[in-house]
């Protein structure tokens, strides 16, 4: 028997989200996939500006993600694939990065189904998930999504095995 799944509301990031995200992907467990560890501020400043382009360009970006007291708990979303150099370029990526104590209360599965929405009513045909191969959390979500295994791939900077999950989206 599945649990309901709990409120999540998406937001376009503000500038004050960038200081959130650098506070709560400060940590070892949360950045396991992404480098090991944050990332300077300046970088979650860029992104959270780019986030807004995206959103006033597109009509989708990686939104902050908020529970239901209205805390900042990570962000969820999609975005063209941003690298030119491997995976699937020119295609959209969904993703989301939570909180540590946000983990295993089905606010990925939540925010991520809201997502597929979203993009679907901006017109995107079809959607990709980029994912470690040992992040097991992140492809236990993008299963109940009911994405399918692609491609595996081994990426270029780390050399770790990952795998692209892709998902064609029916008209809204």
């Amino acid at each position: 028997m599945s649990r309901p799944l709990p409120a999540v509301q998406l937001r376009v990031p503000t500038d004050e989200d960038a200081v959130a995200w650098h506070r709560i992907f400060d940590d070892p467990e949360v950045m396991e996939f992404h480098g090991g560890k944050s990332a300077e501020l300046s970088l979650y400043e860029e992104l959270t500006a780019r986030q807004r382009r995206h959103d006033a360009e597109r009509g989708f970006c990686f939104w902050t993600m908020l529970d239901e007291e209205g805390r900042v708990i990570g962000f969820t979303g999609a975005q063209p694939w941003p690298h030119e150099t491997f995976g699937p370029v020119g295609e959209i990526e969904i993703g989301w990065r939570l909180a540590r104590e946000a983990w295993g209360k089905g606010y990925a599965t939540a925010a991520a189904r809201t997502t597929l929405e979203r993009v679907r009513a901006a017109g995107v045909e079809r959607v990709v998930a980029m994912v470690n191969a040992r992040n097991e959390r992140s492809i236990a979500v993008i299963r109940r999504l009911g994405m399918e295994l692609a491609e595996t791939f081994t990426t270029p900077v780390s050399d770790q095995k990952g795998y692209c999950f892709r998902m064609e989206l029916s008209s809204p």
